[in-house]
C-alpha cells in the first residue's frame, strides 16, 4: 500500500511542474472532439440517412483528410510556434461544425454530407500531440518526470473517453445535431485556451538545412503502421459496439459501455506510470500490444450488455500502456526539431487507422452484425503485433539512449 501511494505520488509533482495546470485544463476540454467526433457524426448522419455504411463513410472521409493534413499542422507548429497556428485553426473547426450541421439537417445531397464532415474531421485541433510536446519541453532532461506526464496524459486521454461518449449520447438525446455543436465548441475552446499558455509554449528549434522530415526515421514509420491497425481496431469496437447495444440494450448504454472501456484504460495507465520498468522500451511497447489485442479476442462472443461491460472494463486496463510506450519511443528516437511533426504523424496513422476501419467496419456490421464487426477488430489488432513484431530491430533503435544513436 504505501508503495503504492508513493507511486501516486508523482502525478502530484507532474502537476506542480510551472504552467501545468493552465494547459491541462485548456486541453482537456480542448480534447473532447478526440473522444466524441466520430460518435457524433455517426448519430447525426444515421439520424438523417438511417444507414451505418453512410455514417461510416462521411466519419472515415473527416479521419482520412484528418490524417492527410495533421502532419503538415505538426511541421508548421514546430516552424512558427503553436500559438500561430492553433488560434486560426481553432475558428475553422468552430466553422466547419457549424456546415456539416446545417449540410445533414437541411437533406443535402449523399456528396455534399460527406465533404462537409470531411472538412468537420480534417480540422480537428491535434491537441494531444501539442501538449506532449509542451511536456517533453517542460520536463527536460527528466526521464521520471516525463514518463509520468506522458502516463498523466494518457489517463487525461481516458478521462475524455470516459466523459465524453455520454455527453454525446445525452446531447442527441435532446436533438440529433446537439452533438456535432458540443463537439465543435469544445474544440475550438480547448484550442484557443491552450494557444492562450504563452509560458509553457515549447521554443521553436532550428531543424538545419539538410534535416528532412521526421517520417523519415524507420523506427516512426513501423510506430504509426502498427497504430493505423489498432486505431481500425478501435473503430470497429465502436462502431460494433453501437450496434451491439441497439440489439440486446437500450441507447443510453452505448456511452456508458464505452466510458467503462475508458476507465480501464486509465487505471492502467496510473498503474504503468507509477512504475519503475527494467524492461526495454521497445520491448515494453510490443507486450502491452500483444495484451491489449488479447483483451478484445473474447467480445464477438458476449451473450448480452452485461458481460460486455464487464469485459470492457477488464480490456481496457490494457490500451494504455501501449499508448504510452509508442509516443516515449517517438519522443526518444524522433529528432528534437521535429518532435511536434514526430508526434502528429503518430496522430496520422490513427487517423488512418479510423478512416479505414471505420468504414470497413460500417459494411461488416451492415452485413453480419455487431459479432461479425467484433471479429474485424480482432483482426486488426493481431496485424498490429505482426507490424511491430516485424519491426522489431527498428524499434529497439529508436528506443535506444540518443548518445548511442549518434555515435
Amino acid at each position: 500500500m504505501k508503495q503504492s501511494a508513493a507511486g501516486l505520488r508523482v502525478y502530484r509533482d507532474v502537476l506542480r511542474v510551472p504552467g501545468a495546470a493552465g494547459f491541462v485544463s485548456a486541453s482537456l476540454v480542448g480534447r473532447v472532439p478526440m473522444a466524441t467526433l466520430s460518435l457524433a457524426t455517426v448519430f447525426l448522419v444515421t439520424d438523417v440517412t438511417g444507414s451505418y455504411a453512410m455514417a461510416g463513410t462521411v466519419a472515415s472521409a473527416g479521419a482520412l483528410c484528418y490524417a492527410l493534413l495533421v502532419p503538415q499542422l505538426g511541421y508548421l507548429v514546430d516552424r512558427f510556434g503553436q500559438r500561430r497556428v492553433l488560434v486560426p485553426l481553432a475558428w475553422v473547426f468552430a466553422a466547419a461544425g457549424a456546415a456539416f450541421v446545417l449540410a445533414a439537417r437541411e437533406g443535402a445531397p449523399a456528396w455534399q454530407i460527406v465533404a462537409a464532415g470531411a472538412v468537420f474531421g480534417a480540422t480537428m485541433p491535434p491537441l494531444a500531440a501539442l501538449v506532449r510536446a509542451r511536456w517533453s519541453h517542460l520536463a527536460g532532461g527528466d526521464g521520471g518526470l516525463l514518463k509520468s506526464a506522458y502516463s498523466f496524459e494518457s489517463v487525461a486521454d481516458e478521462l475524455i473517453f470516459v466523459l465524453g461518449p455520454p455527453l454525446v449520447s445525452a446531447a442527441v438525446l435532446l436533438h440529433p445535431a446537439a452533438g456535432v455543436a458540443a463537439v465543435s465548441l469544445c474544440g475550438a475552446a480547448g484550442a484557443l485556451g491552450l494557444a492562450a499558455q504563452r509560458r509553457t509554449e515549447p521554443p521553436v528549434l532550428p531543424r538545419g538545412p539538410a534535416s528532412g522530415r521526421a517520417i523519415a526515421v524507420p523506427g516512426l514509420r513501423v510506430i504509426c503502421g502498427a497504430y493505423v491497425c489498432t486505431a481500425a481496431m478501435f473503430a470497429g469496437h465502436e462502431l460494433s459496439t453501437m450496434a451491439f447495444v441497439g440489439e440486446h440494450g437500450e441507447p443510453w448504454q452505448t456511452g456508458a459501455v464505452l466510458g467503462t472501456y475508458a476507465v480501464g484504460s486509465a487505471a492502467g495507465g496510473l498503474w504503468y506510470g507509477a512504475r519503475h520498468w527494467q524492461l526495454p522500451l521497445d520491448r515494453r511497447f510490443r507486450l502491452a500490444l500483444a495484451a491489449m489485442v488479447a483483451g478484445v479476442a473474447p467480445l464477438w462472443a458476449l451473450p448480452g450488455v452485461p458481460a460486455l461491460w464487464a469485459v470492457s472494463l477488464v480490456s481496457g486496463v490494457l490500451i494504455a500502456p501501449s499508448v504510452i510506450a509508442g509516443y516515449s519511443l517517438v519522443r526518444e528516437g524522433v529528432p528534437a526539431g521535429m518532435l511536434t511533426e514526430g508526434m502528429a504523424w503518430a496522430a496520422t496513422a490513427v487517423g488512418v487507422g479510423k478512416a479505414l476501419g471505420v468504414s470497413a467496419a460500417g459494411f461488416v456490421v451492415d452485413a453480419g452484425g455487431p459479432r461479425a464487426g467484433y471479429l474485424f477488430s480482432l483482426a486488426c489488432g493481431c496485424c498490429a503485433v505482426s507490424v511491430a513484431l516485424l519491426g522489431a530491430r527498428h524499434l529497439r533503435a529508436m528506443a535506444a539512449p540518443r548518445v548511442a544513436r549518434a555515435a
